[in-house]
């Protein structure tokens, strides 16, 4: 992973480490929900090694149990496409008090096949119609 990558995934677990209660009203992360005031949004790229054949890199994913594990249930996936050349591109909602956890399923179930990358991500989608739309009025 770039020192960029590795630098915003240890940003975001202070975060996420800071932000949990006391140990006796800690909720288990398993059981945690996204809500407005622990929510964060994840992007996680997925580039695949393209000196494999695409059958031994999903026979491999299989075996080492990426789909069944990834994403761990209660995480929400925002979107998930296919980046031609590139991979795969998740973008995820999760407490932050779960980032490790989704840190964990793709080290243990993605890498051989995927080589990952990791960026805290935001929804600008209505902020940016509303300046196109403010920009087109005369």
């Amino acid at each position: 992973m770039r020192w960029f990558g590795f630098a915003t995934l240890s940003l975001l677990l202070c975060v996420a480490v800071s932000a949990q209660a006391p140990a006796q009203n800690a909720v288990p992360s398993s059981a945690a929900a996204p809500t407005a005031d622990n929510a964060v949004m994840l992007t996680v790229f997925l580039k695949h090694d393209q000196s494999r054949p695409l059958a031994d890199l999903n026979a491999q994913l299989e075996r080492q149990g990426f789909y069944k594990a990834f994403p761990p249930a209660g995480v929400e996936v925002v979107s998930w496409y296919v980046m031609m050349g590139i991979g795969q591109v998740v973008t995820l909602r999760l407490p932050a008090s779960r980032l490790r956890e989704v840190n964990r399923v793709l080290e243990d179930t993605a890498w051989g096949s995927y080589r990952t990358e990791f960026y805290p991500t935001y929804d600008y989608k209505a902020v940016g119609e509303a300046a196109h739309e403010k920009a087109q009025r005369p």
